[in-house]
């Protein structure tokens, strides 16, 4: 509590903290009035949602190459201001193309919209990194944890309330606020020199095409001479699956399943049940992550989620469905404190923007395939039901994967810490 309170009158990190919740409550609020707008409008057409996820995550897929390098060789703030600013000027241009319902259209910004916040991350990240001590990375990860929590807890409920009261118009008018703001708390924070530029000043003129292809493949020699690191990454793609089904699920499981004439509202408890979870979660996270290791944690709350993802998929009631989810969000919470935290210890600051440019695009691959999966073969090939077994058997492969792997070289890596400090 006291390294968390520590955080708190550090006037830097309350800044980029708030900076970060504004910038996902615009994402948030957009993304889900967007999501229930087509579900309304083209209720016949369920492939929609699922394209409009899509727009989100292939993105990556086009810009990982270069997210990162930008943000370990440019001004981190300059980067992560104008990331903001450049997506309200996008929203503007969303809200004049759905007012036409120009469908097509809107779906090419949500793409370049997408793209535009990718270089959001790893230089916030950067940011975030350098205004705090290595002591408080776990900390500040149940924090930004507890944040997701919030999301998860009102995300779908602002999502659907911004849609019912002031339509898909407003909607994006507070999506475009939420990024002015998050831009102008960053332009307020002070880094020092070396969190802004870790690698020394360049301008973009000076970066040419070779020198960024290095770059980024110098991040992919930085991870696979990291044993521990590169295992733990590894596993990141079948998160990108499990990420990328559950952008749609939980509206599809109450639209196609449990509750066809309320899907809109019990969405929202969906998010409610599972960001309370995230809360308590986050709360008790630290104290079990210092009683039972990083590597315990992470291994036994996937094995655990997974099961609990499997039983999702058979429940058959709605009042059933609500506490299982609850209790999915308690356990989650710790895993992701736990990926959140360790990735800081990893790497070191001047390769953090080039590590994470391939983290997010492992990740979207398995979220892009997802989406794709599901927009061809749900409802035709595959039901609800099914979406929630392979999400289980995926996780169960993952945490099996990180219980042959992980304990190993983490002994090995501490022993190479302990003597290099001995």
């Amino acid at each position: 509590m006291n390294q968390m309170l520590a955080l708190f009158r550090n006037p830097t990190f309350v800044k980029l903290f708030f900076a970060a919740f504004a910038s996902q409550l615009g994402t948030v609020i957009g993304n889900m009035a967007f999501a229930f707008y087509l579900l309304d409008h083209y209720s016949s057409r369920p492939d929609l949602a699922s394209l409009a996820e899509l727009m989100y995550a292939l993105p990556t897929l086009v810009v990982f190459w270069l997210v990162g390098v930008l943000a370990d060789r440019l001004d981190r703030r300059f980067i992560a201001a104008n990331s903001d600013w450049i997506r309200a000027g996008l929203s503007g241009l969303l809200l004049l193309v759905v007012h036409q319902d120009w469908l097509i259209a809107a779906f090419a910004i949500l793409f370049l919209r997408s793209a535009i916040a990718k270089f959001f991350g790893p230089a916030e990240m950067g940011l975030m990194q350098g205004s705090m001590k290595a002591e408080q990375y776990v900390h500040a990860a149940g924090l930004n944890q507890m944040l997701m929590g919030v999301f998860m807890l009102f995300g779908v409920s602002l999502g659907a309330t911004a849609y019912h009261f002031v339509g898909i118009e407003g909607a994006i008018i507070i999506d475009a606020m939420s990024f002015i703001l998050s831009g102008i708390l960053i332009l307020l924070c002070r880094f020092p020199q070396e969190v802004r530029l870790p690698n020394g000043k360049a301008r973009m003129q000076d970066l040419r095409l070779r020198m960024i292809l290095s770059d980024f493949l110098q991040g992919l020699r930085y991870i696979l001479k990291r044993k521990l690191l590169l295992n733990l990454i590894s596993g990141f793609l079948v998160f990108g699956v499990v990420n990328g089904v559950f952008a749609v699920l939980p509206i599809f499981t109450m639209k196609y399943k449990l509750s066809p004439d309320n899907y809109v509202l019990h969405s929202s408890f969906i998010t409610i049940f599972l960001g309370i979870g995230f809360l308590i979660g986050s709360v008790i996270s630290p104290m079990f992550i210092k009683k039972f290791t990083k590597t315990n944690v992470l291994i036994t709350g996937l094995f655990l989620a997974s099961i609990l993802i499997i039983i999702l998929g058979s429940v058959g009631h709605i009042w059933m469905y609500f506490p299982v989810v609850l209790i999915t969000g308690i356990i989650l919470a710790p895993v992701n404190i736990v990926l959140g935290g360790w990735m800081p210890e990893l790497v070191e600051p001047q390769s953090m923007g080039r590590v994470n440019a391939w983290i997010e695009p492992i990740m979207m691959l398995g979220y892009s395939a997802a989406l794709g999966m599901i927009s061809i073969a749900f409802p035709a090939w595959i039901s609800i039901t099914w979406l929630y077994y392979l999400l289980g058997f995926c996780m169960i492969g993952v945490s099996i994967y990180y219980w042959l792997t992980l304990p190993a070289l983490t002994t090995k890596s501490q022993h190479i810490q302990d003597q290099a400090v001995g």
